[in-house]
């Protein structure tokens, strides 16, 4: 009896060491009137998560929304930082020191409006190329080496300001190839925590 304890002790002794922790973080603005537009994507990707994942128990911690569950025998936390666009490193550094996650285990999903609408960009790292959201987490971690997937939400018409684009509503045309581009994202981001950086970018760089 005591060798069937010690062995079934040793084995979840293993099982927590060899666990690994993932954050993927959703860029978007809180609020009700903020929720279905261009900007929110990563917001809109973290939920498609969840329900990817069937991960339902939302709470709020570290100025974000979190919600968190075990696949693969990795533990992954999908956050919606709820600080607006600009803070967003506030809740990414507070998220990342509590849970003691390494750079590379983390994914920022952001919208890009140089980026054809349904195309995604996975990348190793970089500047925030303006992104606000990025650069608030490059500040607030003191790197730039982290995953981003870049989201295509495509160009503003004629002379319209960017700012007031992406505050916009998706057109009708792109609400309906969304959750396909939604599901291409999920994928994609469950392509980096079993297989990969690399392996993610050869797979799923490019347009629907």
């Amino acid at each position: 009896m005591d060798a069937l304890f010690e062995k079934l002790h040793k084995q979840i002794i293993v099982g927590i060491e060899t666990q690994s922790t993932y954050l993927i973080v959703g860029l978007g603005n809180p609020g009700r009137q903020y929720r279905s537009t261009r900007h929110n994507i990563g917001f809109m990707t973290i939920d498609a998560l969840a329900a990817h994942w069937n991960f339902n128990t939302p709470k709020v911690q570290s100025k974000a929304i979190i919600v968190s569950g075990n696949y693969e025998k990795n533990r992954i936390i999908l956050a919606k930082p709820q600080t607006y666009m600009n803070l967003s490193g506030q809740a990414v550094s507070g998220l990342m020191n509590f849970y003691k996650i390494p750079f590379d285990h983390l994914l920022v999903t952001h919208d890009d409006v140089d980026l054809d609408f349904g195309t995604i960009r996975i990348r190793p790292g970089g500047g925030s190329a303006g992104q606000k959201g990025v650069g608030s987490i490059i500040e607030r971690l003191g790197t730039q080496e982290f995953a981003r997937m870049r989201m295509g939400v495509g160009r503003p018409p004629g002379q319209m300001d960017t700012a007031d684009y992406v505050l916009q509503h998706f057109s009708k045309e792109d609400e309906e190839f969304l959750n396909n581009f939604l599901q291409k994202a999920a994928e994609a981001a469950e392509e980096f925590i079993l297989h990969g950086l690399n392996a993610a970018m050869n797979k799923f760089n490019g347009s629907l």
